[in-house]
């Protein structure tokens, strides 16, 4: 009956004995393992969690040798090839005299510290986007009566040497006008439709391999089966073309991009959850990005770049969250990836 009712548990329970031999593992357990109880059972805990946190097995004689239960958070679990990160939680079981048995239960954190650390970066970038809107709001303003001052000043003189200085004034405040729409950014909703990801992507590789004449090579490693995304044309292709000018000209014109896309499932933004989504990855081969600024590329006016203006990133990622979606990056010499995670909306979610 007790197995039944632990085969029904969202927790991994594993079960082992005074040797640290493995005689039991729930359903859950055998997922988070990824291999099956027949598999397992009969395996030393020393087998099992060779490849991962050393904690584990520390945790594990701890328990046993003193009797007492224990807690442990965020470890890490290697299981298939791939990391997970669990909190841990050891109790000891006295069935009988001088035999004590461990009762292991493992839950798995992933989703809820990924959940939590989107929340923080949506919220931040919020906040600085709000911050940045009502400062060039505030520089448009005064910007607009030094441009008309500038015309004015322009229709009285008439020496010509003269009249270029109210050029350049003319001229500067065009350039800064320019500079403060970009900072505000996006100021219509999308106009979403069904739309084939691949026109999108096709598009922008387009336009990058002319902008580069030709020495930048832009690859294309597409899954044919995504479906249609619900988004508006004309903002994805700005936003997926803001990401890899951005790869052009960390390479410098004259390296690799690879635009790729995947089938991504359960995904989690923000504490919303989507069965699909469909993942763009941006890779290309340029010197990468530095840690200190991994945390700030999606900040309006943060760039490492001299002559770089630091707001297409910051637009790209505005855009992508107006479709619910996320781009998050990772970055080491010789690779740098943005993903952007798109949301497939079905007709019945």
């Amino acid at each position: 009956m007790y197995k039944r009712i632990l085969d029904n548990l969202n927790t991994a329970v594993l079960l082992f004995d005074n040797e640290l031999t493995l005689t039991y593992i729930n359903t859950a357990g055998e997922e988070l393992m990824a291999d099956s109880a027949n598999q397992l059972v009969g395996q030393t805990a020393l087998e099992l969690f060779r490849s991962s946190d050393a904690g584990f097995l520390a945790n594990l004689r701890q328990a046993l040798s003193t009797q007492e239960p224990l807690l442990e958070r965020l470890l890490s679990l290697n299981r298939a090839g791939q990391s997970v990160t669990i909190n841990l939680s050891v109790t000891p079981l006295h069935n009988r005299p001088k035999k004590i048995e461990l009762l292991v239960e493992f839950q798995q954190v992933d989703n809820q510290l990924r959940i939590s650390k989107e929340e923080r970066l949506i919220m931040q970038q919020n906040t600085a986007r709000l911050l940045v809107r009502g400062l060039a709001h505030e520089i448009k303003n005064p910007l607009g009566g030094l441009r008309g001052a500038a015309q004015l000043l322009d229709l009285e003189l008439d020496h010509p040497e003269l009249k270029e200085y109210t050029k350049i004034i003319i001229a500067e405040s065009d350039r800064l006008q320019g500079l403060m729409d970009k900072m505000l950014g996006p100021n219509k909703p999308p106009n979403k439709s069904p739309l084939n990801i691949y026109a999108v992507l096709e598009r922008v590789r387009q336009l990058v391999r002319v902008e580069s004449s030709g020495t930048l090579l832009v690859e294309a490693d597409y899954d044919p089966s995504i479906p249609d995304v619900l988004a508006d044309q004309n903002q994805l292709i700005q936003a997926i073309l803001n990401i890899v000018r951005n790869a052009a000209q960390a390479t410098d014109g004259k390296g690799s991009i690879v635009i790729k896309t995947r089938i991504h499932r359960h995904l989690h933004i923000g504490r919303k959850h989507y069965k699909l989504a469909v993942k763009i990855d941006i890779i290309d081969d340029g010197p990468g990005i530095e840690p200190d600024m991994i945390q700030q590329i999606f900040y309006p006016m943060v760039t490492g770049r001299a002559q770089g203006t630091g707001l297409g990133l910051s637009i790209a990622q505005s855009l992508i969250n107006q479709h619910n979606g996320l781009i998050e990056c990772a970055s080491e010499p010789g690779r740098t990836i943005f993903s952007v995670y798109l949301p497939i909306i079905s007709p019945g979610d």
